[in-house]
């Protein structure tokens, strides 16, 4: 992928980590909803590739414990629901 492709994917995974942040914050969403951990997760994995890119291990580690706390908790809310 280009630099700018890259820079969108983080810009975007930025915009979307900021609006599940609102919407908990405003109580729009729970932190338990299944929209609210996809769109982190979504975030995470945006931020991840934009991370690995220009070598930034801080914003990889953040991103990849991001990613494994919304799948932790996506999986226990499918645990939940059965």
């Amino acid at each position: 992928m280009d630099k700018l492709t890259i820079d969108i994917l983080g810009w975007v995974g930025t915009a979307s980590d900021l609006f599940a942040y609102y919407l908990v914050s405003t109580r729009r969403l729970r932190g338990d909803a299944l929209s609210y951990q996809l769109i982190n997760l979504i975030g995470g994995l945006l931020l991840t590739i934009n991370a690995i890119y220009y070598h930034s291990m801080s914003a990889i580690a953040i991103n990849v414990a991001w990613i494994g706390i919304s799948v932790f908790t996506l999986r226990q809310i499918s645990i939940a629901k059965q």
